[in-house]
């Protein structure tokens, strides 16, 4: 099935192009009135230099005047073979559709609402069909059946045509299309965007993500790069300014030597409030019955980092290099 791009944004097309995916581009006058754009032919030039095959309108009020039309915007430079001229289907849309696909040009009937359109088009030799199944819907119509029909006529009848599934409002739409098996569809950017989103997957690549860091990022790879340490002669309202300048929860408590000798957390802070009150503020952290902290070599991976946290139920390790304090690993640094 052809994936078509329904659109008039040139630098939306030109970003879609770049993914190799779509078979051509449709646009409307609507599109191009939406956009600004006053120089139609300036636009059609430039988008038949970006996607492989254009689908322009040609319009006219009779079977000459749309002839017409399509041999002077070829007379733009457009390449027939990369070219699909759009017609509205009507006794004389069909008329034009025959001459000029008799004349090796591609035509697109749309604007059909009813089988019978279709049937007239299919006998026109149009290229391709094209039911416009949202606005269908908003009519109250059963647009999938009418679909259903198209396709089952030129396959059945063994017609040329490819029936293009167009007026996309979701990607729902674009799963009746593959269900009915038409030839072709042609979906906006922001549907077709959403092809390929699933939250499922979403959930099964961020764990893929998260597993292949732990194995494989060292411990001094993902730390931040502010060290919040400590002296033991340093107040806890220096400390929380510490905590506070660095965005850390705790500080380490480190020796002459730059070696671990404690650590000092928000949930200390508030264990001393809540048993001296707010003078506890003044007391210097060594004056705190402070544990040596739980540590972590630099050069560990981050998988064992985990399993340090999972064991001991901690948020924070002190990061060590040769016995000397280098940072702090936070248990979100793992992710």
């Amino acid at each position: 099935m052809e994936l078509y791009l329904d659109s008039a944004d040139i630098e939306e097309i030109k970003e879609v192009s770049k993914l190799g995916l779509i078979a051509g581009l449709t646009t409307t006058p609507t599109f191009m009135h939406r956009h600004g754009i006053t120089d139609v032919d300036g636009a059609i030039v430039e988008l038949s230099k970006i996607v492989d095959v254009l689908q322009i309108e040609a319009l006219g009020s009779t079977a000459e005047e749309i002839v017409a039309e399509a041999y002077r915007q070829e007379a733009l430079g457009l390449d027939r073979k990369k070219t699909v001229y759009k017609i509205p289907i009507s006794m004389e849309g069909a008329k034009a559709c025959k001459q000029l696909t008799d004349d090796g040009f591609m035509v697109n009937i749309h604007l059909v609402y009813t089988l019978q359109q279709a049937f007239m088009a299919m006998n026109a030799g149009a290229t391709y069909i094209c039911p416009l199944v949202g606005r269908l819907q908003d009519q109250g119509h059963d647009a999938l059946s009418l679909v259903a029909q198209c396709v089952e006529a030129v396959n059945y009848y063994g017609y040329n045509s490819k029936i293009m599934f167009s007026s996309v409002r979701h990607s729902e739409h674009v799963r009746n299309a593959i269900n009915l098996g038409v030839h072709t569809i042609t979906v906006p950017w922001k549907v077709m965007k959403q092809l390929t989103e699933n939250n499922f997957t979403k959930t099964g690549t961020e764990e893929f993500e998260v597993h292949t860091r732990l194995m494989t990022v060292k411990v001094k790879d993902a730390i931040n790069n502010n060290n919040p340490v400590v002296t033991a002669d340093t107040t806890i309202s220096d400390c929380l300014l510490k905590m506070t300048a660095g965005g850390f929860g705790a500080v380490t408590v480190i020796s002459e030597s730059n070696e671990p000798i404690g650590i000092f957390t928000d949930g200390d802070l508030r264990r001393l409030i809540e048993s001296e009150g707010t003078d506890g503020i003044n007391k210097n952290v060594g004056d705190l019955d402070l544990s040596i902290p739980l540590s972590i070599d630099s050069n560990e991976i981050l998988f064992k980092a985990q399993e340090i946290f999972t064991k001991n139920k901690v948020d924070g390790l002190v990061v060590t290099e040769n016995g000397k304090v280098i940072g702090m690993l936070d248990i979100q640094d793992l992710v």
